[in-house]
């Protein structure tokens, strides 16, 4: 399974970039995370869900949610 992470920024209306500066991630870090190939053992990891809660003002927990319900591949 993969989760279609720039589907979910695109649907949030949220950039790396916003995703850097309100989580206070590292735009290069969250950058190399949300653009790497994903596979089975390498998927989104806390940091990221994180990064995405802090965003949006979410819990990880509520992220984790949507990300399962919508955007598995």
């Amino acid at each position: 399974m993969r989760i279609d992470i720039k589907h979910y920024l695109k649907v949030n209306h949220l950039t790396i970039y916003q995703v850097s500066k309100r989580s206070g991630y590292g735009y290069t870090t969250l950058h190399k995370s949300f653009n790497k190939p994903q596979s089975s053992s390498t998927s989104l990891n806390l940091r990221d869900l994180d990064a995405l809660a802090q965003a949006q003002e979410k819990t990880m927990w509520e992220v984790l949610k949507e990300l399962e319900e919508h955007y598995l591949e």
